[in-house]
Protein backbone atom coordinates (compact mmCIF):
# COMPACT_ATOMS: atom_id res chain seq x y z
CA UNK A 1 0.00 0.00 0.00
CA UNK A 2 1.37 3.53 -1.06
CA UNK A 3 1.13 5.65 2.35
CA UNK A 4 -0.12 9.66 2.09
CA UNK A 5 -0.99 8.97 -1.68
CA UNK A 6 -0.74 12.25 -4.19
CA UNK A 7 -4.13 14.19 -3.76
CA UNK A 8 -5.70 17.21 -5.45
CA UNK A 9 -9.02 19.03 -5.62
CA UNK A 10 -11.64 18.23 -8.05
CA UNK A 11 -11.34 21.82 -9.64
CA UNK A 12 -7.71 21.91 -10.16
CA UNK A 13 -6.56 21.66 -13.45
CA UNK A 14 -5.47 18.61 -14.80
CA UNK A 15 -1.72 20.15 -16.06
CA UNK A 16 -1.14 20.33 -12.18
CA UNK A 17 -2.25 17.04 -11.55
CA UNK A 18 -0.34 15.67 -14.11
CA UNK A 19 3.20 17.54 -12.64
CA UNK A 20 1.88 16.30 -8.77
CA UNK A 21 2.25 12.36 -10.54
CA UNK A 22 5.36 13.49 -11.57
CA UNK A 23 6.96 14.81 -9.04
CA UNK A 24 5.05 11.79 -6.85
CA UNK A 25 6.63 8.87 -8.88
CA UNK A 26 2.99 8.05 -9.34
CA UNK A 27 0.60 7.05 -11.61
CA UNK A 28 -2.22 8.63 -10.12
CA UNK A 29 -3.72 10.88 -7.62
CA UNK A 30 -6.91 10.88 -5.34
CA UNK A 31 -9.32 13.38 -6.40
CA UNK A 32 -11.05 15.30 -3.56
CA UNK A 33 -14.01 17.70 -3.47
CA UNK A 34 -15.74 19.80 -0.51
CA UNK A 35 -13.28 18.34 1.76
CA UNK A 36 -14.25 13.91 0.70
CA UNK A 37 -12.52 11.38 -1.69
CA UNK A 38 -14.71 11.84 -5.28
CA UNK A 39 -12.46 9.88 -7.49
CA UNK A 40 -9.42 8.73 -8.78
CA UNK A 41 -7.28 10.34 -11.82
CA UNK A 42 -4.58 8.10 -13.40
CA UNK A 43 -2.29 8.92 -15.77
CA UNK A 44 -4.61 6.94 -18.52
CA UNK A 45 -6.84 9.24 -17.73
CA UNK A 46 -5.12 12.06 -18.70
CA UNK A 47 -4.42 10.22 -21.99
CA UNK A 48 -7.54 8.99 -22.79
CA UNK A 49 -10.22 11.51 -21.19
CA UNK A 50 -7.71 14.81 -22.29
CA UNK A 51 -4.86 14.29 -24.10
CA UNK A 52 -6.52 11.41 -27.06
CA UNK A 53 -10.07 13.97 -27.36
CA UNK A 54 -7.70 17.09 -28.27
CA UNK A 55 -8.52 18.87 -24.60
CA UNK A 56 -5.98 21.85 -23.35
CA UNK A 57 -4.80 20.10 -20.01
CA UNK A 58 -4.32 23.93 -18.58
CA UNK A 59 -8.22 24.35 -18.96
CA UNK A 60 -9.73 21.26 -18.06
CA UNK A 61 -10.77 20.61 -14.14
CA UNK A 62 -9.63 17.36 -12.60
CA UNK A 63 -13.58 17.06 -12.00
CA UNK A 64 -13.50 16.67 -16.10
CA UNK A 65 -11.10 13.60 -16.36
CA UNK A 66 -10.76 11.34 -12.96
CA UNK A 67 -13.04 8.41 -12.94
CA UNK A 68 -15.28 9.20 -10.18
CA UNK A 69 -16.86 5.73 -9.35
CA UNK A 70 -15.13 4.87 -7.07
CA UNK A 71 -14.35 1.36 -5.33
CA UNK A 72 -12.64 1.81 -1.98
CA UNK A 73 -11.54 -1.15 0.91
CA UNK A 74 -10.79 -0.38 4.39
CA UNK A 75 -7.78 -1.19 6.56
CA UNK A 76 -9.51 -4.02 7.18
CA UNK A 77 -9.95 -5.34 3.96
CA UNK A 78 -8.72 -8.86 3.19
CA UNK A 79 -6.34 -9.46 0.22
CA UNK A 80 -8.60 -11.90 -1.51
CA UNK A 81 -11.20 -9.15 -1.31
CA UNK A 82 -9.26 -6.47 -2.88
CA UNK A 83 -8.44 -9.31 -5.47
CA UNK A 84 -11.96 -9.92 -6.07
CA UNK A 85 -13.10 -6.20 -6.21
CA UNK A 86 -10.15 -5.04 -8.40
CA UNK A 87 -11.23 -7.98 -10.93
CA UNK A 88 -14.88 -7.45 -10.65
CA UNK A 89 -14.68 -3.61 -11.09
CA UNK A 90 -11.79 -3.64 -13.53
CA UNK A 91 -9.65 -1.43 -11.54
CA UNK A 92 -5.65 -1.21 -11.06
CA UNK A 93 -5.72 0.68 -8.00
CA UNK A 94 -7.97 1.09 -4.61
CA UNK A 95 -8.09 4.02 -2.24
CA UNK A 96 -8.24 2.77 1.22
CA UNK A 97 -10.59 4.98 3.46
CA UNK A 98 -10.39 4.82 7.43
CA UNK A 99 -14.00 5.59 8.73
CA UNK A 100 -13.39 8.16 5.76
CA UNK A 101 -10.20 9.09 5.56
CA UNK A 102 -7.69 8.41 2.94
CA UNK A 103 -4.96 6.50 4.18
CA UNK A 104 -3.53 5.20 1.20
CA UNK A 105 -3.98 3.22 -2.14
CA UNK A 106 -3.33 -0.13 -2.98
CA UNK A 107 -2.66 -1.19 -6.45
CA UNK A 108 -2.79 -4.25 -8.26
CA UNK A 109 0.89 -4.74 -7.88
CA UNK A 110 1.26 -4.63 -4.23
CA UNK A 111 -1.49 -7.29 -4.12
CA UNK A 112 0.83 -9.26 -6.19
CA UNK A 113 3.79 -8.65 -4.40
CA UNK A 114 1.48 -10.01 -1.49
CA UNK A 115 -0.03 -13.34 -2.78
CA UNK A 116 3.02 -14.46 -4.75
CA UNK A 117 6.07 -12.96 -4.73
CA UNK A 118 8.27 -14.57 -7.30
CA UNK A 119 5.52 -13.80 -10.00
CA UNK A 120 6.83 -11.33 -12.57
CA UNK A 121 4.14 -8.89 -11.84
CA UNK A 122 5.48 -9.28 -7.91
CA UNK A 123 9.07 -8.72 -8.87
CA UNK A 124 7.90 -6.24 -11.42
CA UNK A 125 5.67 -4.26 -9.43
CA UNK A 126 8.47 -4.40 -6.31
CA UNK A 127 11.35 -2.61 -8.39
CA UNK A 128 11.91 0.77 -7.28
CA UNK A 129 9.88 3.75 -8.65
CA UNK A 130 6.90 1.23 -9.32
CA UNK A 131 3.80 2.58 -7.33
Amino acid sequence: MTRDPATIQADQPVVEAARLMRASDAGDVIVFDNGRVAGILTDRDIAMRVVAEGRDPAATPVREACSGELTTVTPATTIVEAVRLIRANAVRRLPVLDRGHLVGVVSIGDLAIERAEDSALAQVSAATGND
